[in-house]
């Protein structure tokens, strides 16, 4: 019985986890951007890693309902910060 629970539990995070996942949005090249509509601009900056502004960048981009964004700068050298175009 104890590993019939551990199995759904596993199941159910599994399915959480990947529907999270595939709801946020993609980072595109430019000439991908071009199939899909702009719906604005976000910046984000004070970061000291490529990996933490692209995160931000991501989660602004979802809070709005993008499902794509396309870096267009970057900029810094102690702290980072960057602009992203954000695509439907």
């Amino acid at each position: 019985m104890k590993s019939i629970t551990c199995a759904i539990i596993t199941a159910a995070v599994l399915v959480t986890s990947t529907a999270a996942f595939a709801g946020s949005p993609q980072m595109v090249r430019t000439d991908e951007a071009t199939s899909f509509q702009k719906i604005g601009i976000i910046s984000s900056q004070g970061f000291t890693s490529f990996d933490d502004l692209e995160t931000s960048l991501s989660m602004k981009a979802a809070d709005i309902g993008a499902t794509h964004y396309h870096i267009i700068g970057i900029t810094g050298n102690n702290k980072i910060g960057g602009t992203a175009i954000v695509y439907r």
